[in-house]
């Protein structure tokens, strides 16, 4: 005779291991984002030259297309740690649009401001290929630092989860550029910037599609 209900609830409750809760959505987030501070303070010296910066940070579109890019990354990740808890509001996927706008408004202000100063020289290449690098390149160990963070997740939409993550690194890691970026971007630079942060974009998305197919077929 098969077990009754009460039965096998019992045999479920008795062989159950117990699950550590995790930690608040923010309070994830907010260690993560301390990691990369500490991962910043270490590797930014080696990198980054302070005295450019100074002298940029006198620019006050510089200063907005700098507080942009951070707040979209901070903004992004944070979306992402909310999201991957089942219960929270979609509306979280909106919290990284205002800074966005900034930063991409801030960004076209001065490619544009570049090109009328110098003319035909505003479409030159510049920096491009180093700026993609950098992006790809920081964006590899912040995204293998996240993806740790949430692999303990699962989220109801694993893909918009990756893809708000991947926006979270490649903001974090075009900030950490500004730290060494000599002049401002053309608009050349600018394409390669935004090719770098879809490509990011792109492949957490692919990690997050990678996830959800093997939940699927684990069920």
């Amino acid at each position: 005779m098969p077990p009754s209900t009460d039965q096998l609830v019992a045999q479920l409750a008795a062989s159950a291991a117990p699950v550590k809760r995790l930690r608040p959505p923010l309070v994830r987030a907010a260690f993560w984002l301390i990691g990369v501070a500490a991962l910043a303070a270490a590797v930014l010296p080696s990198f980054a030259d302070f005295g450019l910066f100074h002298r940029r940070m006198e620019d006050a579109k510089f200063v907005l297309e700098l507080i942009g890019t951070l707040l979209t990354g901070i903004a992004a990740v944070i979306a992402a740690f909310e999201l991957s808890v089942p219960d929270r509001s979609p509306a979280w996927a909106w919290l990284p649009l205002p800074p966005l706008i900034l930063w991409l408004a801030a960004s076209g202000y001065n490619c544009w401001r570049d090109w009328i100063e110098f003319g035909d020289k505003g479409w030159r290449f510049g920096e491009s290929a180093a700026c993609f690098g950098t992006i790809v390149g920081f964006s590899i160990p912040l995204g293998v630092g996240l993806l740790f963070f949430l692999a303990r997740t699962k989220p109801l939409a694993p893909v918009p989860v990756a893809a708000l993550g991947g926006l979270g690194i490649a903001g974090l890691a075009a900030f950490f550029l500004d730290f060494n970026h000599p002049i401002d971007a053309s608009f050349l630079d600018f394409v390669w910037h935004a090719a770098a942060v879809a490509l990011v974009i792109v492949v957490s998305s692919l990690w997050g599609r990678w996830r959800a197919a093997a939940w699927k077929d684990g069920d």
